[in-house]
């Protein structure tokens, strides 16, 4: 297996020595993070391989072939132009999906020339990767700007796996309906290319989940979607930091660098010049602080180091603006002697020097309007060897989750600011390492080795599991092994589910029939000598014996309640437990019917059906009011000898006396049958799966987890194998 990282930027950086060029490493958290689990991956696994594919920087036409020697054979560079980056980057990157994502609409620009150039870049990407793709390779891709990568990837490659992260919020479904509906759903439909889908937080995960819901139609299952062409897994991996080297200890290069203003106590401020990082907030909160505790004026000095972003946007360069005056009031404002109260570097620091800002700062002060993680607060409390040392964070960063022992603050409540320093300062050394120490225990377990190995384990894990099931689908060979048995055989029974298995399901089940097709391959089987053939629905007796005509074949009804045998005309009753319980139920139905619009309730001799197929609204309302009356139903009969069983799209409250399994036993009792064939697609149908002997051939209608010995995909491919069955004879 080769590991194929996908980012937008390649996580080196090129610069020129006497006229040539050669990369070093940047300082990033994901970039960091990725490189360090690689590295590490490596030293434990020789054979490990892997290469990285991203943007390496603005290159001249005539200096490529010094940027291949440069890199060298584990990168591999994607070039862009200027004015591609202009539309794709600065434009649908930075000026319309990370404002939208960070709940800041009316940020967002929604440009058509923007939206073409991010097609036309994810695609370059993609046939850059194409060139060097195996079969076997692991695609790992990285963030917002490559949303529409794996589903590029997935139409050229249909058995490549792919695991795609974001790094970035995922914003509720309010905010990403803002997006132009071609734009959203191709998004998605990108995302949802991939195998996994990891966020940082649960709470994105089920935003993402709740916008595949209503804007594609798809439900999941505990984070799982069916996909045409694969399964989706969607879940939360929260990233974690390179701990070892922010927590080693570097004599030698502590002190080269030693901010002015040292011989003050130091609260810091570190990020990205970004509007959603709350910068001006935190020095308004600064502000009032000293304003409200002027005690701590020539105390406390707040260092504030804003890193150079995205220089050339307008936004920035105005954020910057604000940032310098604000600076500039509050320290003419404040200032006195030596003290000044704001120390301001606006500048890109050494990973050493960070360290060195972090174990020199008594608080952390990180205050994002939204984070996706935010992994400074990690990093301070890492580098933090002796448990020292209070964190304040926003409680709109992802981090905030999993950092219990910090002080959490609204970022839009300067007050909130104000006071959470005091309560910061004020806190006893020993209560600070009571907070830190486990704090710093699980960031060291929970490394970004950890993430990464999580994240792959997850691929393994839903590979197995996904391979386990498609073992079982019908190959060519199967088909002809199960032909073989079917002809060898003295005496056979074929028990068949009626919908979902030989017919597709409708809005209006009452539509649902039996075409000419599916009657000549009834017919068929029926014509073989010692053949037994069985319906086994969970339809009525009357309909079942309405549309399927031929009294050679048994028909089992209401799920077992009923049987009528091959040549009979007569129909046995299997449970009579009688339906006084129809009273208490139909009320409970009948009051959901009327508020999910659209379904219906079907009363049959010893059962009652809820059916929402044809339900009209909101996706998410309609199954959180559908569960509602699963979860009420299970109350009501739990005294009451009844089940209450989900099927597709429906809900059913039946007697506990019969079942698709008990009739099944019933049916192959006398005589001895050497072949049993039996085929379903739902739950009832586990039932049946369950209790024929381990000889029978059981075979599931779609995918899901089932007790079947085979799979086929649909109704067409379960017609199919029944013809191709037949014409053995």
């Amino acid at each position: 297996m080769r590991l194929v990282v996908v980012s937008n930027r390649l996580p080196v950086q090129l610069v020129s020595f006497g006229g040539k060029l050669a990369s070093r490493n940047t300082a990033g958290g994901v970039a960091t993070g990725i490189s360090s689990y690689l590295k590490s991956k490596k030293q434990t696994d020789p054979e490990f391989r892997h290469i990285w594919v991203g943007w390496p920087g603005p290159v001249a036409a005539e200096d490529m072939e010094q940027l291949e020697n440069a890199l060298g054979p584990d990168f591999l560079p994607v070039t862009l132009s200027e004015n591609q980056m202009q539309d794709f980057y600065d434009g649908f990157c930075n000026k319309t999906l990370w404002p939208l994502f960070h709940y800041f609409p009316t940020l967002t620009k929604f440009k058509d020339s923007y939206w073409n150039e991010y097609v036309n870049v994810n695609v370059m990407y993609c046939n850059r990767i194409v060139e060097v793709l195996t079969p076997d390779d692991v695609v790992f891709i990285n963030d917002y700007h490559l949303l529409l990568l794996p589903r590029l990837l997935r139409d050229l490659f249909p058995k490549l796996r792919i695991c795609f992260f974001l790094h970035i919020p995922f914003p509720e479904f309010e905010i990403f309906r803002l997006l132009p509906g071609k734009w959203r759903s191709d998004l998605l439909n990108g995302m949802t290319a991939a195998d996994l889908v990891g966020f940082h937080t649960h709470d994105y995960t089920e935003h993402f989940l709740r916008c595949v819901q209503r804007i594609l139609g798809l439900q999941h299952t505990l984070g799982e979607v069916k996909m045409e062409d694969h399964i989706l897994k969607a879940g939360t991996f929260p990233m974690g930091i390179d701990f070892e080297t922010f927590s080693a200890h570097e004599p030698e290069a502590m002190g080269t660098y030693q901010p002015p203003g040292n011989e003050f106590r130091q609260i810091l401020s570190i990020d990205r010049l970004d509007y959603t990082k709350g910068i001006l907030n935190r020095l308004k909160g600064f502000e009032l602080f000293l304003r409200k505790y002027p005690e701590m004026q020539g105390r406390w000095q707040l260092h504030v180091v804003a890193t150079p972003s995205r220089v050339g946007v307008d936004r920035y360069q105005n954020l910057k603006k604000q940032l310098d005056e604000l600076v500039g009031r509050i320290n003419g404002t404040y200032s006195r002697g030596s003290w000044v109260p704001i120390f301001y570097q606006y500048a890109t620091l050494t990973l050493r020097e960070m360290k060195v800002v972090y174990r020199n700062s008594g608080v952390a002060l990180i205050t994002p309007l939204r984070d996706g993680m935010n992994l400074i607060a990690k990093e301070y409390l890492a580098s933090r060897t002796d448990d020292t040392g209070v964190l304040i964070i926003s409680e709109m960063a992802g981090a905030a989750r999993e950092l219990a022992g910090a002080i959490l603050i609204n970022p839009n409540s300067i007050s909130e600011i104000a006071e959470a320093i005091k309560q910061a300062i004020e806190i006893p050394i020993a209560d600070q390492r009571a907070r830190n120490k486990p704090m710093r225990d699980y960031l060291q377990r929970q490394d970004i080795r950890y993430w990464m190995q999580e994240i792959m384990e997850s691929m393994e894990t839903l590979k197995s599991r996904i391979h386990r099931i498609q073992d079982k689908y019908f190959s060519s060979l199967k088909r002809e092994h199960l032909q073989k048995s079917f002809l060898g055989a003295q005496n056979r029974v074929i028990l068949l589910d009626f919908d979902g298995t030989l017919v597709d399901f409708e809005s209006d089940p009452a539509q649902v029939g039996v075409d000419d097709e599916l009657r000549n391959i009834l017919d068929r089987l029926t014509e073989i000598s010692n053949t037994l053939v069985f319906v086994i629905s969970g339809r009525d007796r009357d309909f079942l014996a309405t549309n399927i005509t031929n009294t050679k074949i048994g028909l089992v009804a209401e799920h077992g309640v009923f049987i009528r045998s091959p040549g009979q005309k007569e129909w046995v009753t299997v449970d009579a437990s009688g339906t006084a319980w129809f009273e208490k139920i139909l009320p409970v139905m009948q009051r959901y019917s009327n508020r999910i619009y659209g379904s219906f309730i079907e009363q049959k001799e010893s059962a009652l059906v809820f059916h929402y197929r044809g339900a009209y609204g909101e996706a998410e309302l309609v199954q959180e009011r559908v569960n509602e009356l699963f979860d009420d139903l299970l109350h009501f009969t739990a005294n009451i000898n009844v089940q209450v069983m989900r099927g597709n799209h429906l809900i059913e409250v039946k007697n506990s006396g019969a079942s698709k399994g008990t009739a099944g036993l019933s049916i192959i009792s006398l005589p001895i049958h050497d072949f049993i064939l039996a085929i379903g697609d739902d739950t009832t149908d586990e039932d049946l799966f369950k209790v024929l002997p381990k000889t029978a051939h059981t075979v599931k209608v779609g995918y899901g987890e089932s007790a079947a010995s085979y799979y086929l995909n649909d109704v067409s491919d379960c017609r199919s194998l029944l013809q191709f069955m037949c014409n053995g004879i």
